[in-house]
């Protein structure tokens, strides 16, 4: 009996691997057709829909919604081996995120884009393109969550970060094995989740600013293990006592963020004052878990189980 073929969807959005250069600066210009006309395989049957035609960079949830909704129809078809998303690698560690936190099919689906716009002459996107397809159609691939698939490496999403700006394989995990954690698919666009860097000086009003104009919850990028100025942690507390969640991260791209300091301003202060510590999902991927969290109906204690050391 011949072996089936394998049928990988491509969904399309734009970014980079899909730009062209203009006089104006390069941006988004080439279909999803003519995107994949390259990767072609007798061993693969392609299926590409484009979703988006835009930098990744000018992405909003409801855009990150969209991609996530046409990730789980093409998923809903049986015959589907595995998923595909071309996507920007500005915020693609975000995007990546969310399809991994609501992805609960144990099919592949990896996301890949480019450093090089795709009328470069020596653009790296269609090799991208080519090494995501196979390893969405890989049977290995399978139980693995959401994959980066960028310059000949394979990085899951969690915990990935862009650590690069200009190279081949920009993303790089903050921490190996790191356990995935699944809530459940929500629209993640009516929930406001501020992301707040702390820095020597900075105004403690901010905070309670974001809870005034209306975030559901506040994720802060702290200096080394969580920590900052006691003004910002009486402002923690405040809006705390007001019911918002506050996530602490830590603005340094590795390590583990374990709570040591205390003396009014360090991350034992925060934890006494109802903040959760992140260990290991820096900023940009702790707020988008808190905003699928929340969207899904979860509240505080959700929150507080889920970023629980293992």
């Amino acid at each position: 009996m011949a072996k089936q073929q394998a049928v990988v969807s491509i969904l399309t959005t734009g970014g980079t691997i899909a730009s062209r250069r203009f006089a104006d600066g390069a941006r988004p210009d080439v279909g999803g057709t003519e995107l994949i006309a390259g990767a072609a395989s007798t061993d693969v049957e392609l299926r590409v829909r484009e979703i988006l035609q835009v930098d990744s960079g000018a992405l909003l949830p409801v855009d990150q919604d969209a991609i996530r909704l046409a990730v789980a129809s093409e998923l809903a078809d049986p015959d589907v081996s595995g998923v595909v998303v071309t996507h920007g690698t500005d915020t693609m560690e975000e995007t990546a995120m969310l399809l991994d936190l609501m992805h609960h099919d144990p099919r592949a689906v990896v996301m890949t884009g480019a450093r090089l716009p795709a009328d470069s002459p020596d653009a790296d996107g269609p090799a991208n393109i080519e090494a995501a397809i196979a390893a969405a159609a890989d049977p290995a691939s399978r139980g693995r969550g959401v994959l980066i698939a960028m310059g000949g490496e394979l990085v899951p999403a969690c915990g990935a970060t862009k650590s690069d700006t200009g190279a081949p394989s920009p993303f790089r995990p903050v921490h190996p094995g790191l356990p995935r954690r699944l809530v459940p698919p929500a629209p993640i666009a009516d929930v406001r989740v501020d992301l707040l860097a702390l820095y020597p000086g900075v105004d403690a009003h901010l905070i309670d600013w974001a809870a005034d104009a209306g975030a559901a919850a506040i994720v802060l990028s702290a200096s080394g293990s969580g920590n900052t100025h006691p003004d910002v942690v009486a402002a923690v507390g405040r809006v705390i006592d007001r019911g918002l969640p506050v996530v602490v991260c830590s603005r340094v791209p590795r390590g583990e963020v374990v709570p040591l300091y205390g003396g009014g301003g360090g991350a034992i202060d925060l934890i006494r004052c109802g903040a959760v510590i992140s260990p290991w999902l820096r900023a940009s991927q702790a707020r988008i878990a808190v905003q699928a969290i929340l969207a899904g109906g979860g509240g505080p204690t959700d929150i507080t189980a889920f970023f629980a050391p293992e």
